[in-house]
């Protein structure tokens, strides 16, 4: 008497395989969207050259340096 077939055909155990061969994994959950610190957020500004130069001149930081003089004019420190 045969033992008992385990798995079925080779058919069917080789296309199993391929299918976990081939398969792709479960996408990753979407990534939650990261805000920047203090909510800034990214805009265009037209300014005038001589105003940019004299941010930039000091060196890196140019752009944190704008941001402190604009909130000391508005009046939000």
């Amino acid at each position: 008497m045969r033992p008992p077939r385990r798995g079925g055909s080779a058919y069917d155990q080789a296309e199993a395989a391929f299918k976990s061969a081939t398969s792709k994994p479960a996408a990753p959950a979407p990534a939650k969207p990261v805000t920047p610190p203090e909510g800034k957020e990214m805009v265009t500004l037209r300014l005038d050259r001589a105003v940019l130069e004299h941010f930039q001149d000091e060196g890196p930081g140019w752009q944190d340096r704008i941001n402190a003089a604009l909130r000391e004019v508005a009046g939000l420190t």
